[in-house]
């Protein structure tokens, strides 16, 4: 299919676009989107060498609260950190025992060496890493950690490949380059954090219509236009009742996570 030259197209949508169009479907991404699985926090304590109970963690980012949960679950200490009004009234609605302060990983409001861990669930490519990377040594205590990590579509899956090859043309888009450049240079350009990298592949089984309305909650179809989006969901779920006729759908995922220490002394 081609692309009508009114559409958006993904170089005329901007970073800054995409990255607020959450808000206005905040409650769709808390209601769809995957969560993430126990082996990933169980990761995160054997790299960094210190239990999650009792840590002082700061999910920047946070959206609706998934990552914080899972983490205030796991008996940290959380504040959650969020730019957008609309994810921030969500994670209120869900979360009200939890602090939440506004703000972005560019310029943290917080004070210096306040924070044993820093999580990015999904957010640190809405950073500059000129800015954030700093911003993190400063905030975190001598012998912290960064972790940064997100869901990634299990390409090597047939019926996944497929649906992510339709996407791709029907939004003139290379979502799959964009899957690729989750790696450590990307995330920080300097190498002066040293992150270290990890997969987890899990998956869950969901309705049809979990599946449709989590796909349509990422930023590449909230900023597409409701009927082309509605239009490429349609075609979607023809597609997919072909391969799982039941309606229940199993996503796959690998998970990459992306972690670093700081020195357990403070060079200051």
């Amino acid at each position: 299919m081609t692309t009508p030259r009114t559409t958006p197209s993904a170089d005329r949508i901007t970073h800054t676009a995409r990255a607020h169009s959450f808000n206005a479907a905040a409650a769709q991404y808390a209601a769809n989107r995957p969560s993430y699985p126990p082996a990933l926090f169980d990761t995160i304590e054997e790299l960094t060498g210190r239990p999650l109970a009792g840590s002082r963690v700061v999910d920047i980012g946070a959206g609706t609260g998934m990552a914080t949960a899972r983490l205030h679950a796991r008996g940290a200490e959380v504040i959650a950190v969020e730019p957008g009004d609309g994810m921030a009234a969500e994670f209120r609605r869900t979360l009200p025992d939890v602090p939440i302060v506004r703000g972005d990983g560019n310029a943290l409001p917080l004070a210096g060496h306040c924070a044993d861990l820093l999580t990015y669930a999904q957010a640190w490519h809405w950073t500059d890493p000129a800015k954030a990377v700093p911003e993190a040594l400063r905030v975190l205590r001598p012998g912290g950690a960064l972790a940064l990590w997100w869901n990634t579509d299990a390409l090597d899956v047939p019926w996944i490949a497929e649906a992510a090859e339709r996407t791709d043309r029907h939004f003139g888009l290379n979502l799959s380059a964009e899957k690729r450049n989750i790696n450590a240079r990307v995330a920080d350009p300097t190498g002066r954090l040293g992150l270290v990298r990890r997969e987890i592949r899990w998956s869950r089984r969901v309705p049809l219509a979990t599946h449709l309305a989590n796909l349509g909650s990422h930023s590449v179809f909230l900023t597409q236009g409701e009927e082309r989006t509605a239009a490429h969901l349609a075609e979607e779920r023809q597609h997919l009742l072909a391969v799982f006729p039941d309606g229940v759908v199993e996503e796959t995922y690998d998970l990459v996570l992306l972690l670093a220490t700081t020195p357990s002394t403070s060079t200051a």
